[in-house]
């Protein structure tokens, strides 16, 4: 039989406040919440415990490709930055998640190996709407589509057709559909005369990219009346739509991600492809508007999109925007580099659910996480928003060190993560 454990804070997040309380749990499951300081309780001073970071984006790239990242090394480096729950991303994995068999192969060589739980989506490609259809009945959180190249062959990118095709048995199953929102049907001119200065990267990718896409899907979930989420929103351009479409009452919603309130394209260096991802990291006024969007509510919540490669594939020594893989490697750092970012914008009051209740909500798993209240799982991060330290390579423990948040000045230390009850860091 599992021991009783009490923890306490003065401030705890209960009931959409900072309050002191002790919390109490056993076999994985809070039994109790009481306002008070029990003296058996372990004292976390006055240490924020919030519920455990969901992390509703990330790439763990096993099997296939574990040796970009894999499930071990991904939910150590969650564990770390206070994250209690990741749902993996059906590519980059080889084969990639869009076959029941697939995911079976998947869900296998997760075994033994995850720190954190474990959440999966299935992966929409043209061609492919049978095998949707029974992925669909395997307990999947949402459909991954791509509107551009993914950089995967094995994963293509869908066009209007293929959604139409696929949205009525999406919608049936109660889940929403995840898109990557750029089209490249507008060429731009001269974008990769230099492959190496970040102005060039950014101008191949243009804001229109993503506007165009971002319209499309809300005009999809229009006409099915279905759950459509954007992922990682970059250009402040689309926010208005979005508004616009949740105002009408439409099943939309949309995240960014740390790397986009973070960095701001004036201050990333040429020839580094550590900061090259898609859609790009875009201006400092851009990016302001995308916190406002997450203070009033037009973006939901904050996702890392953490997409590691192989230094060999990343290009680091070359210097290569236009050839090296595209993605951020910031798991570990979704907690304290979101709050970094946005600590000038909102409270903590307002910055807790970004990363808690929101996410939980959208992944339907709101009734078990991301609240600190009788019956919720215990999973938990006990943190300091007003303590700050610098990234370190050694500390990081994602399967290779490569990361922009290197050297990285900032603020939000984690002491302890707790998953099913259980402290894991």
């Amino acid at each position: 039989m599992a021991d009783e454990i009490s923890i306490y804070s003065s401030r705890c997040w209960v009931d959409n406040s900072l309050t002191p309380a002790t919390i109490t749990f056993i076999q994985g499951k809070i039994i109790a919440v009481d306002k008070i300081r029990i003296p058996s309780a372990i004292d976390f001073g006055n240490d924020i415990i919030m519920p455990g970071v969901i992390d509703a984006h990330v790439h763990v790239n096993e099997p296939g490709r574990t040796e970009w990242e894999g499930f071990n090394t991904a939910t150590m480096a969650a564990a770390a930055g206070g994250i209690t729950t990741i749902v993996d991303m059906p590519l980059n994995a080889s084969p990639v998640t869009t076959t029941v068999d697939a995911f079976q192969k998947k869900l296998k060589s997760s075994e033994g190996q995850l720190h954190v739980n474990c959440g999966f989506y299935g992966g929409l490609i043209p061609g492919h709407i049978k095998e949707l259809q029974q992925l669909l009945k395997e307990g999947i959180l949402g459909v991954k589509c791509f509107l551009v190249h993914s950089g995967i062959e094995e994963f293509p990118n869908v066009h209007y057709n293929d959604i139409i095709e696929a949205m009525p048995s999406i919608a049936e199953a109660g889940i929403p559909l995840l898109a990557h929102c750029e089209v490249d049907e507008v060429k731009p001119k001269n974008a990769f005369d230099d492959c190496h200065a970040y102005q060039q990267y950014l101008a191949s990718r243009p804001k229109q990219w993503e506007n165009e896409a971002v319209d499309m899907m809300i005009g999809i979930a229009e006409k099915f009346k279905a759950a459509i989420h954007i992922v990682h929103v970059s250009s402040a351009e689309t926010l208005p739509h979005i508004q616009s479409a949740k105002n009408k009452g439409l099943k939309i919603t949309a995240e960014t991600c740390p790397q986009y309130i973070y960095f701001s394209a004036e201050e990333i260096p040429d020839n580094n492809t550590l900061y090259k991802c898609a859609p790009p990291i875009r201006e400092k006024e851009n990016n302001e508007q995308l916190k406002n969007a997450l203070k009033g509510g037009t973006l939901d919540f904050i996702a890392s999109d953490h997409s590691p490669a192989p230094p060999e594939i990343k290009l680091v020594d070359e210097g290569d925007l236009k050839n090296a893989w595209g993605g951020i490697a910031g798991l570990q750092f979704l907690l304290p580099a979101s709050w970094t970012a946005m600590k000038e914008t909102v409270s903590v009051e307002e910055f807790i659910p970004l990363l808690t209740e929101h996410p939980a909500t959208f992944l339907n798993v709101h009734h078990r996480k991301g609240k600190i209240e009788k019956g919720m799982d215990a999973d938990l991060v006990i943190w300091s928003p007003e303590e700050n330290f610098i990234v370190e390579e050694k500390d990081i423990l994602h399967r290779h060190t490569l990361s922009p948040y290197t050297g990285k000045k900032m603020y939000g230390n984690i002491h302890t993560t707790v998953v099913n009850g259980v402290i894991v860091y």
